[in-house]
């Protein structure tokens, strides 16, 4: 089965991005980086998300996010779904924190249960065909609104979801230029999705 075995965001500063992404949110081998000045304006039709148990981590990891330069595009409150903020890192990157949960069940902690790449696509049904074709298992799907494949041992899971529904859900306007500032590393080969979403094969990242 095809999945994700790294995610690279383009950066201006990959130094200060991994200083960033260390001390806001604890990731080190999830998320690789690498140097680009690849043009690029507003949305760049993708979100990370980190799926965290409770609120008390939800609100431990905005907090180290923003002290360590991110900025507030929807604050943490609760919701139908449970609770959860959005961040948008200095280099751009969209983040997404939240919890199915409304309320502590234990202490704070800082651990993350699950990271997720929500790619904005214009046709939620054919990108679905294209990426089964790749050899991608469906997890979940809802109709041509959302799907969500499964991940495996990858340490990220992929899901797809309508462009301008992406864009509302994370606070920002759907219009966008230029790069995606993102490439997608797996076992499945080179390629370029329907939204212009880059695959390349590569190795797993090693864990310590």
């Amino acid at each position: 089965m095809t999945s994700i075995e790294s995610v690279t965001l383009d950066v201006a500063d990959p130094t200060a991005a991994g200083r960033f992404y260390t001390t806001a949110f604890g990731l080190d081998t999830q998320i690789r980086l690498r140097a680009s000045e690849a043009p690029t304006t507003g949305f760049r039709g993708f979100t990370l998300a980190l799926t965290v148990s409770q609120p008390s981590t939800v609100d431990s990891l905005v907090a180290t996010a923003l002290d360590s330069g991110a900025t507030t595009l929807k604050p943490a409150v609760k919701s139908l779904w449970g609770y959860g903020g959005v961040v948008q890192a200095p280099d751009g990157t969209i983040w997404k924190i939240a919890t199915s949960a409304k309320k502590d069940t234990g202490p704070a902690t800082r651990q993350i249960d699950e990271i997720v790449l929500l790619l904005g696509v214009t046709d939620v049904a054919a990108s679905k065909r294209f990426y089964l074709d790749q050899g991608l298992a469906v997890a979940k799907s809802f109709g041509r609104m959302y799907v969500e494949f499964a991940s495996g041992s990858s340490p990220v899971k992929l899901a797809l979801y309508r462009r301008r529904a992406l864009a509302k859900d994370v606070g920002v306007s759907p219009d966008g230029t230029g790069s995606h500032r993102l490439m997608i590393g797996g076992d499945a080969g080179s390629f370029t999705d329907p939204d212009g979403f880059a695959w390349e094969t590569t190795s797993p990242a090693l864990t310590p």
